[in-house]
């Protein structure tokens, strides 16, 4: 049988809602931290606030009359909630074995992330995923985070591939339009979002989860 050839040299994965639902865990750490506060997190609420924004904007945004040392109290005892309840994760369903497809394909995995070091750590241990990946870029560690498309950017870099050569999976606004200003041609993982408004932030396509099966021919080069 002939190799498959594919026009893809990487694939990058955002973490949060793209390889696991994780608001299911970040909706109620977030509504502990904020009500003493007296701000009452819904789900539209997290949605449009919160989703997919870094903790420092998140709080400075939500909480402007708190000190840099404060602000940073609350979303480090978020965080710290979230962790403890990372370890029932559960990757999205097909996943894994689209992973292994991108392995077969001899492509590199890469993770690009504006979480945490730890809560990184925490969820892809508890996917039992911290092995999958060639490649994580910690917006922390780029001194950028999502939109800005400094993430992906520097994923190009330490891949030395070209944003044509790259497919970025993501599931929130900020995320697509991070791995879109990059040039990198994304998918929308329609977790969080309505896949209307993922397509708008600009995914050229979108699927519920991994095992969608018009994930694989795009990856493997099949789609027309």
């Amino acid at each position: 049988m002939a190799p498959i050839r594919t026009q893809y040299r990487c694939l990058l994965f955002d973490l949060d809602g793209t390889l696991a639902e994780t608001d299911s865990l970040h909706l109620p750490t977030w509504i502990e931290v904020l009500a003493p506060h007296s701000i009452e997190v819904t789900e539209e609420f997290y949605r449009e606030n919160i989703s997919g924004r870094s903790n420092v904007e998140i709080v400075r945004d939500l909480l402007p009359e708190l000190s840099e040392e404060e602000g940073r109290c609350v979303f480090e005892a978020k965080e710290a909630a979230f962790r403890e309840k990372a370890v029932d994760l559960k990757p999205l369903p097909g996943l894994l074995d689209f992973l292994e497809l991108g392995g077969r394909l001899g492509l590199a995995i890469a993770l690009v992330t504006n979480a945490p070091k730890e809560n990184t750590e925490a969820v892809l241990l508890a996917l039992k995923l911290d092995r999958h990946f060639d490649l994580v870029v910690l917006s922390d560690d780029v001194g950028a985070v999502k939109p800005d498309p400094a993430p992906y950017r520097a994923a190009l870099e330490r891949l030395d591939v070209r944003p044509g050569e790259a497919l970025a999976f993501e599931d929130s606004i900020s995320g697509i339009a991070s791995a879109v200003g990059a040039g990198i041609p994304t998918i929308g993982i329609a977790s969080t979002q309505e896949p209307a408004k993922l397509l708008e932030a600009g995914a050229f396509t979108t699927a519920p989860d991994f095992a969608d099966p018009h994930l694989q021919t795009i990856v493997s080069g099949q789609a027309t």
